[in-house]
């Protein structure tokens, strides 16, 4: 043994048994055997005969050293045989057969952290010394778990290791998030809700805030993404902070990290918190893979097949010191949600108006509401309609990764991504004017027939009228987001202790949008509703009027043709120095960031013309069948075709200046943190502090009248944090942190585009102002962790986030700022008689402004996670994760008090089946609602989901997969007077299934 690697042990105490802080990069066995030796405190004897030309594992987080030196050397051929109470020999042995039920061999390189989790049976502490035949025969009682259950128990290690609350998700192998959807997958973890848009999910929040709160990066840096949405959705298209998750493939990525509470060398910006995505990399997987996948998805309500598609070739060569990686994934999804609108309920009183004074035939009695007369008091829906949205969607990802060991210690990547999302929709609406009152003329108003009052005497929950005109919405909208993003990192180990990484990139969302909508008028006609026995879908009719009959239509407006674009840039250069002796790391770092956001629209032209040679009949079977029982009825539209080809649209879109805007935030920063651990007696205290520093300028342009101004500003924050994990046994973990934490203004608050100034009263409104500071945040939590058995886990933990600096609508007196004077003189509506010199006048400004407090979020959260590993046979195959989150707020807008999610699963390696529930309370959308309403609501939905496969082969595999199979509705409803209960929306989508093969090599 004169060639062994010896590493003192740097404590006679037992070293191995205390958690410790890793970094070792895979690289050759005797440099990865010395550093973790020194970083383990443990001493490690080996022959070069053994160890030569082998290469090891990475190894990062916090774990024992006898975990850490299992990890090293998995799927090397090496094992660790203990020979002391501190010290271990590493052996060769003889690579073990694969397990039943299709798991992957322990001696493979399948069977890396990377992809498996891996529990190996070692000697026990202060056990005689094993010889070699007796660790091999150790060996091959590894336990190996892959698939669903062993994804779930990597993301349990890593937060169990985490010294900051974290919560993570991971393939279950390459190119294979859980989910079809990223924000589905996340969506899983306690603290997250999504709104969805036509069934599919978009958007996240993250313990109750709305998601301009929270941050989310791609590859170590912050990233846009944008698309443009459904009128239900309350988007045209997403020019804000939120991150549009559907944007995105989620086969591309393979880890996704929800950091809940702050560090230091976290970049700011997120009070809610940040979301990590990851794309997969070559050197995640060693050697050469190739993975391919297949699926054809049917949903019910469409009742077409749509292909979804998959592949990733992987490889490292030149002894695993350059690796290459390629994937792309395209989906196509048709999706129609289908439903029946009110657009919202009002009462004639409410709305400023009464009913023609036409002695309707009244069952039931109103309340008084003040009005003169009590009929006007009666809450009727205002535009009641059948709804279509149809969407042709397509989604196409590509990634390329390149990494690179160019010498020991160092390692250097290259990735490229880049997503399209193209959306080709068509709406089809048929609205009654109920909307305004009176006597019928000029497509408005209404005769009165007969009036049937709810129970409560408010609601008109049945009506007939004469001379109703319908108003048939047809709209075509296409739309294009476009992200690429490019990212340059390495990281290189300069000596034991130090180590230095870095990176730069940039990233670009283009998202463009187009709308062309008409209204065609009808005859005046008679029609009838009756929500007798829906409170969500009314039965109507229409005596002898035919709205399929062309016929019947007078004439048509168009009422919008436009187009929108929305381009967003971000750029992040960052450098962090790292020093690591034992359990001690200290950390300095240095970021810069900028974003950019541009937002333009063209106007074309809006014709009149006689519809009846532009309308054809529905285009969609079976319209309704899924909503309710025969249907919903059917209507003529526009032939957009037929428009297309006549000329009557002009092709020329003049650019609207006076609607553009651009903000541009630079923000450049630096941190320090330091962390370590403290033994307490038995126990172990983990401690993580530090202090973020940022600057961040501000400028935001536009073209107000003909005159471009542009605004400058900037402000200074420090945001100091605090990480506690007591390990009161290795099983049991409490929690406590503090941080401030902060997000910035959103962009329509900064923006300056369209002011209105009124100089006879000196008042301006519609005015962002990019001098605004932050919302700012303390944030404290606490939990305890209970990690038992094999992946068992019981979790709870409350928090606070406590807003001290907010926004909100003020009016202040003020002087015009300078940057707008220019644009003042030139308008040609401003004169010197009005006493409104801006040098010298004082306005009125209605305007957003910073304020002290605010909102304050309070919080639970509970998780267990089961595997039934303890019952006997095929039942141990058995397990459930679950996770239940409570929530209030002062403002409680988009927030819902209480989700849960449970997923009940049956795993074997060789075959699996989930079934995922998802639920979350109604959540307010907006208070006052519209329309007279106390408050709008959105109901929250219980979303299932299925999933199943079957290993046919060690490499090939077919799969199942189910989403929203329940049908689940879509409602939005507003609450009249407070007490009531008055739909806007409603729809549904389908269930949607997929059925497909994957193959492995």
């Amino acid at each position: 043994m004169s060639s062994a690697i010896v590493c003192a042990a740097v404590s006679p105490a037992r070293a191995e048994a205390q958690v410790r802080q890793f970094s070792i990069e895979a690289q050759s066995a005797d440099t990865a055997i010395s550093q973790l030796g020194r970083q383990g405190g443990i001493q490690i004897v080996a022959a070069r005969r053994v160890t030569r030309a082998v290469r090891t594992n990475a190894v990062r987080g916090e774990m024992r050293a006898e975990e850490a030196l299992t990890r090293l050397l998995a799927g090397t051929g090496l094992t660790a045989r203990r020979t002391g109470p501190t010290s271990f020999a590493i052996i060769s042995r003889t690579p073990s057969p694969t397990p039943p039920g299709g798991g992957v061999p322990t001696s493979s390189a399948a069977a890396a952290p990377s992809q498996t989790a891996l529990a190996q049976r070692v000697s026990a502490p202060g056990a005689a010394p094993q010889d070699a035949g007796q660790e091999a025969s150790a060996a091959e009682e590894a336990i190996v778990v892959t698939g669903f259950r062993g994804s779930l128990a990597k993301a349990q290690d890593l937060k169990r290791r985490a010294i900051n609350v974290t919560e993570s998700i991971l393939a279950e192998d390459m190119a294979k998030m859980p989910d079809l959807n990223l924000s589905e997958s996340i969506q899983r973890l306690p603290g997250v809700a999504i709104s969805r848009e036509g069934g599919e999910g978009r958007n996240i929040t993250l313990r109750g805030f709305s998601p301009d709160f929270t941050r989310t990066t791609l590859n170590g840096m912050e990233v846009p993404a944008s698309s443009d949405g459904l009128d239900s959705g309350g988007f045209t298209i997403n020019a804000g902070r939120a991150f549009d998750f559907h944007v995105f493939a989620s086969e591309l990525f393979n880890r996704i990290d929800v950091q809940k509470t702050q560090r230091a060398s976290i970049e700011e910006g997120g009070i809610a918190g940040t979301v990590d995505l990851y794309s997969a990399k070559p050197f995640d997987f060693k050697g050469f893979h190739i993975v391919g996948s297949a699926q054809g998805g049917y949903n019910q309500m469409t009742r077409k097949v749509d292909p979804r598609a998959t592949l990733m070739i992987s490889d490292t060569f030149a002894n695993d010191t350059i690796g290459i990686l390629l994937s792309a994934a395209y989906s196509k999804r048709t999706v129609y949600q289908e439903g029946f609108a009110s657009v919202r309920w009002t009462s004639p009183f409410v709305n400023g108006d009464s009913w023609a004074d036409t002695n309707p035939t009244v069952t039931g009695t109103p309340t008084n509401c003040g009005a003169a007369d009590r009929l006007d008091c009666l809450w009727a829906p205002r535009l009641p309609r059948a709804d279509f949205f149809g969407n042709d969607q397509k989604r196409l990802g590509l990634t390329g990764s390149l990494q690179v060991k160019p010498v020991d210690g160092m390692k250097i990547s290259f990735d490229v991504l880049y997503s399209q999302l193209d959306n080709d929709r068509y709406n089809y609406n048929s609205m009654e004017w109920l909307l305004t009152h009176g006597t019928a003329g000029n497509f408005v108003g209404q005769t009165p027939l007969s009036f049937t009052i709810a129970p409560d005497g408010k609601q008109l929950i049945a009506a007939a009228f004469n001379d109703v005109t319908s108003w048939y919405e047809s709209r075509h909208q296409t739309s294009t987001s476009k992200f690429q993003q490019y990212v340059l990192s390495g990281d290189y180990q300069l000596s034991d202790t130090l180590k230095f990484d870095a990176m730069v990139g940039t990233a670009r969302d283009a998202a463009d949008r187009s709308e062309l909508r008409f209204y065609a008028r009808s005859v005046p006609h008679y029609y009838a509703y009756d929500y007798r026995d829906s409170v969500d879908v009314a039965k109507v009719s229409y005596g002898n009027y035919d709205p399929n009959n062309v016929a019947n239509f007078i004439d048509a407006t168009t009422a919008a043709n436009r187009l929108n674009n929305v381009v967003k840039d971000n750029f992040t250069a960052k450098a962090n120095l790292t020093f690591e002796k034992g359990a001690f790391t200290a950390q300095l770092g240095v970021a810069h960031n900028r974003r950019l956001v541009r937002y333009s629209e063209a106007q074309g032209d809006l014709p009149g013309f006689a519809p009846q040679k532009y309308l054809t009949s529905f285009p969609i079977e079976h319209f309704g069948d899924g909503v309710i029982d025969g249907g919903l009825p059917t209507f003529a539209v526009i032939d957009f075709d037929k428009i297309a080809s006549s000329g009557l649209i002009s092709s020329n879109y003049p650019t609207n200046l006076g609607a553009g805007w651009e903000v541009t935030e630079k923000t450049t920063g630096g941190y320090g943190e330091v962390s370590g651990e403290i033994p307490i007696g038995a126990m172990k205290l983990r401690l993580d502090g530090g202090v973020r520093y940022v600057r961040t300028d501000v400028g935001s342009s536009a073209v107000i009248g003909t005159s471009p101004v542009t605004v400058d500003r900037h402000y200074d924050n420090f945001l100091p944090s605090f990480n506690a994990a007591l390990n009161i046994t290795p099983d049991l973990v409490a929690r406590f942190a503090y941080a401030r934490s902060m997000t910035r203004p959103g962009l329509a608050a900064l923006n300056i585009a369209a002011p209105v100034f009124e100089y006879t009263t000196r008042t301006v409104s519609n005015l962002g102002d990019p001098n605004l500071k932050p919302y700012l945040s303390n944030d404290f939590d606490l939990g305890l962790e209970w990690y038992f058995g094999k992946g068992g886990l019981i979790a709870i933990g409350g928090f606070k986030k406590n807003i001290v600096s907010s926004l909100t609508t003020s009016v202040v007196q003020q002087a015009v700022p300078t940057e707008f004077w220019a644009a003042i003189y030139a308008d040609p509506r401003y004169s010197p008689s009005y006493n409104a010199d801006p040098k010298t006048a004082q306005y009125t400004f209605y305007k957003t402004v910073n304020s002290p407090g605010g909102n304050s979020v309070t919080g639970f959260e509970a998780t267990l996670n089961l595997p039934f590993t303890f019952l006997p046979g095929l039942l141990s195959n058995l397990g459930f994760a679950s996770n239940y989150t409570h929530v209030s707020a002062r403002d409680s807008t988009g927030l819902s008090p209480n989700s849960y999610n449970f997923t009940g699963y049956y795993d074997t390696g060789k075959m699996g089946l989930r079934v995922s529930v998802n639920k979350r309370d109604d959540y307010l959308l907006s208070e006052p609602g519209g329309n007279g309403h106390v408050q709008e609501r959105k109901y929250g939905p219980t979303q299932v989901d299925l999933s199943a496969y079957y290993n046919l082969t060690k490499r090939l595999s077919l799969n199942v997969q189910g989403i929203n199979i329940t049908n689940e509705k879509e409602r939005i409803y507003g609450t009249g007077d407070g007490s009531q209960y008055l739909v806007r929306e409603f729809s549904k989508t389908g269930a949607q299934w997929f059925v497909g093969a994957r193959y492995q090599f």
